[in-house]
């Protein structure tokens, strides 16, 4: 029995060195995603955590055998007067402690939106120094295709302790303060939110009025994913074709904000980990926060049309 139990961890710490980079976009090398064949191959290993990012409601109608749940306002910080800040670092450790998440363990995140809730959880994770993380490309739905096993039924957690680094370098992180100061230098501000919201014309719940920061350049954030069809990020070439249409080069300094946070949290990952662009950084509180403040620029085209 022990022999198998050590051939067991020679096989995974074997995989963990081989794919250091998987080409699972084509033309792209990451180390940031993995396909559903590949977790099939690993995801009992104890090492192995599975994070089913979804609502609670849906999590339970199915999930990948052993996944556990988390949902966008287990990782937002409360004590601001909008939603949508990321988590303290206390909150995240305490949070994967309970869910049984060690500090050595490689976490595996999906869901069924393109990986954009996922990409959220990659994002606020960089930040924090933890690089342990990969995405499921294709999300349930992949892994579904080829075949991977899903349960309605719950793991069984025992609380560990998690820990992060002491110092984190916050590496995808800007804050209000910081975007105000930037808009006076040369910053290019991408907008990933929906056209309507862009212009104006919608409002989505949570913002305290409809717009955009000033000087923003629109981009979609679902333009990178095959978002009417199997959810896969595009190819390079598609990718390059699509980023290449804003004029932006890959050494600017980029700032990049949605409603909250999330969707522009895709986007950074799409242009750092799968363009190479090496200036970005995601607005945490995004459009939600700005709103909130009076005194700060706006831009808007449209008649406001509130969203529920």
């Amino acid at each position: 029995m022990r022999w198998k139990i050590n051939a067991a961890v020679i096989l995974f710490f074997i995989w963990a060195c081989k794919h250091e980079t998987n080409d699972v976009v084509e033309g792209v090398k990451t180390k940031y995603l993995i396909e559903a064949e590949e977790l099939k191959g690993i995801a009992q290993h104890p090492n192995i955590k599975i994070i089913d990012f979804r609502k609670k409601e849906i999590y339970e109608k199915e999930h990948i055998a052993g996944a556990l749940n988390i949902w966008r306002t287990d990782i937002e910080e409360t004590a601001y007067p909008y939603e949508g800040i990321m988590a303290s670092k206390i909150q995240i450790e305490t949070l994967f402690g309970k869910l049984g998440i060690k500090t050595e363990d490689t976490i595996i995140v999906y869901d069924d939106n393109g990986l954009c809730e996922a990409s959220r959880l990659w994002w606020i994770l960089q930040n924090y120094n933890f690089k342990n993380v990969k995405l499921l490309q294709g999300g349930i739905l992949e892994w579904k295709l080829n075949n991977g096993f899903v349960t309605t039924e719950i793991p069984e957690v025992n609380a560990t302790i998690f820990k992060l680094t002491e110092h984190p370098k916050m590496q995808y992180h800007i804050s209000k303060e910081q975007v105000v100061k930037a808009l006076n230098n040369y910053t290019v501000i991408l907008d990933t939110r929906s056209e309507d919201e862009f212009t104006g014309k919608r409002q989505k719940k949570g913002a305290f009025k409809a717009g955009r920061l000033s000087g923003s350049i629109h981009i979609d954030w679902a333009e990178a994913i095959n978002y009417k069809g199997d959810m896969r990020f595009k190819s390079l070439v598609e990718l390059e074709n699509i980023y290449s249409k804003l004029n932006v080069k890959k050494n600017d300094s980029i700032i990049l904000y949605c409603h909250s946070g999330v969707r522009s949290a895709h986007t950074t990952f799409v242009l750092t980990q799968l363009l190479g662009y090496k200036n970005v950084k995601n607005y945490d509180g995004s459009w939600t926060e700005w709103s909130y403040f009076n005194d700060l620029p706006f831009e808007k085209d449209s008649i406001t049309i509130l969203s529920k």
